[in-house]
């Protein structure tokens, strides 16, 4: 990536791009270089979420950049200017690389004139920002004021005990500083700039959210006085503003500025009838709100300053893997690894803080107690959160549209977090229902249509095809009966393909234990593409257990899309089971947790598959880093021991190496900290064990259905799988898996006991 400037009499082409050509200037912060033509060393290395501003200075002819509002020096002095010469803002990317732009339309985050005399592009609407700050100071005044009605005189008071039940007077005089008020929350300049930014001041002070009701109190007045488009924008500009603030936010020690922002999102989200309008957003974009970034320049996030000792091991069998073996330890040894523990223990401690705020909002958006303003925040969220599963399921292959990996991985340890603590709740209230701890996914969600898996494959093939080929054990398992003319409809589009390709044979091999689970070609439908169009016209009828199956009473069923379904649909009602539709005679009859749990449990489950095991897979490479390093840094260690005194130019070169050794490791040694506390930490590592132990579950009580474990979807084998190989691989030397009781044992016989069934009965 190349950004910079660039007057019209440039061209350029997939070869040439800003910087190559002599009226064009770029900085190049991958490189570390700037370019004109020819190129030199330029600057400091950027990373994702920084802010690079362009300066150029037309009176002076130079050009300026800017990393993060710190001045990197003049780049180009004596450029072309005079009459005729115009220069404009260019950029050159390369294949997926984004950008974005803030020409003025937004407030910088490091204002113009944080450089001097310099001004945006566009230049900030100055009257509307006097205007609507003079209206916001009447606000206020009018919030901190109240009429004495015996003295007949106004008198000041606290803001956060006023009520919008308060004096016609005060209401009326609301209503006129609204009038002109409203159309200027439509702004996106003046909501980031005025109303964020006020806000924000209202929770300086600290103390719980709960301690400042200004902000619920201006919400209400907001949806009294304003209309509702105006409502909708304002909180969407604001929304958009706050997940911008989040996400460019620099990392300090005491992540402040993460810390400050999310406080003032889960005000805003106390707000019922807010919350359920933003919760209405595309929940790509919320994600970022549960993503903590790691920083690339451990020097500028101060840890440096929370981790001032570092360690990293010095012991190496003959594999050269580390001997975790403390009893060898020198007495230097230990002391800098205790040191380093305190380091990251408090680092921990501080990410804690931020982790605890992201399960807040979570929490809020789960409630589904708040029903007074229509439907509850959970119902839409599901609604919100399974377009996004699908989104990202559907587009695999395409990165621009898919929420990063690095995201998700946050946003399931979180989610788990607040589904864990809802059903716990659920389990104190309702003493039958089983606890977080026992929890799995009940069989029925995967043949009974309540549940969209999109084009995902079933254990057995083809939905459509083992709605065919099992409808029989529905009927007499699970007392669902399919109507024989939908069937036909449903499988006539697919009958030419699958007559082309045949069926498959079923090998003759064992299946293969470890690594990511194959599906055997033997249990594939031949036609993926049309997985699910089943689902959508076929016709079930429900009868109630263990009545006789001669007289069925049909009821047609037909599955919703996502965005119609009501909390009727999920939880059922009036005899209707809601997901629980179809209850197979195996499966016990007891509550479990409420419906909705159970599909965002399953939406966790295939979260997992998408991206998020990859991921951790991914980031194991900076510990293979510090291995590396401190094994070439043990073995220049132990030639400078051997080298000798007379040959002063090789002892010189290995000292050089040593010195490049030892600052590469403390700067790894401390981002690992960062990784080990935010990725791989032990609380993590319980979150991944008890995604295992869910998918185990619900492996058993799928298994007891018999033929009907063909219509389990084959991710949960995949996750029960790569979370194993997760925890055995990934989060050790940290956190070591013999930790976690019995698991190895219990795993491999469970598993292997389901995968014998699954190819004996299919």
């Amino acid at each position: 990536m190349q950004i910079g400037w660039c007057t019209l009499n440039c061209r350029f082409n997939q070869e040439e791009g800003v910087g190559d050509t002599p009226d064009s200037y770029a900085y190049d912060g991958n490189r570390v270089r700037k370019w004109n033509v020819t190129t030199t060393n330029y600057g400091k290395s950027w990373a994702a979420g920084d802010i690079v501003s362009c300066l150029i200075d037309l009176d002076e002819g130079t050009i300026t950049f800017c990393l993060n509002g710190q001045s990197l020096g003049v780049a180009f002095s004596n450029i072309k200017t005079g009459p005729g010469v115009a220069y404009f803002p260019a950029i050159s990317l390369s294949f997926k690389e984004s950008v974005a732009f803030n020409f003025g339309s937004r407030p910088l985050r490091y204002p113009y004139y944080f450089y001097a005399c310099y001004l945006p592009l566009q230049s900030p609407p100055t009257t509307d920002l006097i205007k609507a700050n003079r209206l916001l100071g009447y606000l206020k005044t009018v919030l901190s004021t109240s009429i004495d009605t015996q003295e007949e005189k106004l008198v000041e008071r606290d803001s956060g005990t006023w009520q919008i039940q308060g004096d016609p007077t005060i209401l009326v005089t609301l209503a006129h500083i609204f009038n002109h008020f409203a159309p200027l929350m439509c702004k996106v300049y003046l909501v980031e700039d005025v109303l964020m930014n006020f806000l924000l001041s209202i929770l300086e002070g600290g103390g719980s959210v709960d301690e400042h009701p200004l902000i619920q109190q201006l919400l209400d007045l907001f949806w009294l006085l304003m209309e509702d488009h105006e409502v909708n924008e304002c909180l969407k500009q604001l929304m958009m503003s706050l997940l911008r603030a989040y996400r460019f936010s620099p990392i300090i020690p005491d992540l402040g500025f993460q810390i400050h922002y999310l406080r003032l999102t889960t005000a805003i989200l106390r707000h019922e009838k807010s919350r359920k309008y933003l919760i209405t957003f595309d929940v790509l974009r919320s994600v970022v709100f549960f993503y903590i970034k790691t920083p690339l320049r451990v020097k500028e996030a101060g840890l440096d300053e929370l981790i001032p000792t570092t360690w990293w091991p010095t012991r190496f069998d003959k594999e050269g893997k580390d001997e975790r073996d403390t009893c060898e330890e020198t007495a230097e040894e230990r002391l800098r690894r205790r040191a380093y523990e305190r380091g990251c223990h408090r680092l921990k401690k501080r990410i804690e803080v931020v982790e605890e705020l992201q399960v807040q909002i979570l929490r809020l958006m789960l409630n589904n107690k708040d029903k007074g303003t229509g439907e509850a925040s959970r119902y839409i969220f599901l609604n919100k959160f399974r377009k996004f599963l699908q989104e990202n399921a559907s587009n695999r292959g395409n990165p621009t549209v898919l929420c990063p990996p690095e995201y998700m991985v946050c946003f399931i340890h979180r989610l788990i977090t607040a589904i864990r603590s809802y059903w716990d709740e659920g389990k104190r209230k309702s003493p039958g229902s089983i606890s977080s701890e026992d929890a799995y996914v009940p069989p029925q969600l995967f043949y009974n249509g309540k549940v969209d898996y999109f084009d995902l494959q079933r254990l057995g093939g083809l939905l459509s095809h083992l709605k065919k080929t099992l409808k029989d054990d529905l009927a007499a398992k699970a007392n669902i009966i399919i109507d024989p003319a939908e069937i036909q409809a449903s499988s006539m589009d697919d009958l030419d393909e699958d007559e082309e390709t045949g069926a498959a044979q079923r090998p003759s091999g064992a299946v293969a234990m470890g690594g990511a689970l194959a599906r055997p070609s033997w249990l594939s439908s031949p036609t993926l593409g049309r997985a699910n169009r089943f689902l959508s016209t076929a016709a079930v009828s429900l009868m109630t257990p263990r009545r006789p199956l001669a007289p069925p009473e049909k009821v047609k069923v037909r599955t919703l899309a996502v965005e119609q379904r009501t909390e009727e649909d999920i939880e059922g009602s009036h005899g209707n089971d809601g997901l629980l539709l179809g209850r197979p005679l195996e499966e016990p009859d007891q509550p479990i947790t409420e419906k909705s749990l159970l599909e965002i449990l399953d939406g966790v489950v295939m979260m997992y598959n998408l991206s998020v095991h990859q991921q951790l897979g991914k980031m194991v490479v900076v510990s293979d880093d510090v291995h590396e390093y401190a094994v070439a840094l043990k073995d220049t260690e132990e030639k400078i021991a051997r080298c000798p005194s007379r040959r002063l130019d090789i002892l010189e070169e290995l000292q050089k190496s040593q010195k490049v050794f030892a600052e590469k490791l403390n700067h790894l040694s401390r981002r690992l900290a960062w990784i080990n506390a935010t990725i791989y930490s032990k609380e993590k590592m319980l979150d991944v064990y008890w995604l295992l132990r869910v998918c185990i579950r619900t492996i058993e009580h799928s298994d007891s259905t018999g033929s009907l474990f063909a219509f389990m979807p084959e991710f949960y084998l995949n996750v029960a799988m790569n979370s194993y190989s997760a925890l055995k691989n990934y989060f050790s030397p940290s956190n070591c898996m013999e930790e976690l009781p019995g698991i190895i044992k219990s795993f491999l016989s469970q598993l292997s006991g389901n995968m014998k069934s699954l190819c004996n009965e299919l």
